[in-house]
């Protein structure tokens, strides 16, 4: 029961885009379609469990004073493997992404949930924190990229020539697949969700529920650098 909590913690309650507010560069930047959306999320995802994993396994091996050094390189080395077999597999995906593949490396989801749960619990909580994290991430990008490449491209490109266009469609909304079309169309879903929530807690007959405690604010990586 324990792990499937933490498993789909992650797809709503703790969505790492929209509820916990981080990871914003990336997420605003490669959300332009849905083929990128998708390469970084599930890039993320495999790093996200596998340095879980590997954390959580030296977690008592790790002194307190380097633990943040020691976790980078932990992550920076599954980067590595992200990076070099995207490469050689989906160049062009690799292309399109970027910078944005090496800088998973400091992406604070990845070095958040490595400080805030798999430093702390055993490896088959890590794992299931890892897939439902990862998972919630890129349904989070999938849908935000998702609504920009419909509305400012009218297609929707699921990878390389698998692509569907709306019939018919022949102005599309430049503004959406540049970069203030992605703060724009993450503020109407952040909405959306906040409203959602609100009535739910509404037809409870319980209060509006307060931030997570894990979200940026509380961002335990930056106490610690403070």
């Amino acid at each position: 029961m324990e792990f499937y909590t933490e498993l789909i913690k992650g797809l709503w309650k703790e969505n790492p885009i929209f509820r916990l507010v981080l990871g914003m560069c990336p997420t605003l930047a490669v959300t332009t379609s849905l083929e990128n959306a998708l390469g970084m999320g599930l890039a993320a995802t495999f790093v996200l469990i596998c340095s879980n994993v590997v954390i959580s396994s030296v977690r008592n091996l790790i002194p307190a004073k380097v633990r943040i050094p020691c976790f980078i390189v932990i992550i920076a080395t599954f980067v590595t493997i992200v990076d070099l077999v995207m490469a050689g597999f989906a160049p062009e995906l690799h292309k399109n992404l970027g910078l944005f593949i090496p800088l998973i490396v400091v992406n604070c989801i990845i070095l958040g949930r490595a400080e805030a749960f798999a430093s702390k619990n055993s490896i088959f909580l890590s794992i299931a924190d890892g897939i439902g994290m990862g998972l919630g991430f890129t349904l989070g990008l999938a849908i935000l990229g998702s609504v920009r490449e419909l509305l400012g491209a009218g297609s929707l490109t699921v990878w390389g020539n698998l692509k569907f266009t709306i019939p018919g469609y022949n102005d599309p909304i430049l503004l959406m697949i540049l970069a203030p079309g992605g703060f724009i169309a993450l503020g109407i879903i952040l909405g959306l969700m906040n409203h959602i929530q609100a009535k739910s807690a509404q037809r409870k007959g319980t209060a509006m529920p307060t931030p997570v405690h894990l979200d940026c604010r509380h961002c335990t990586i930056c106490k610690f650098g403070a």
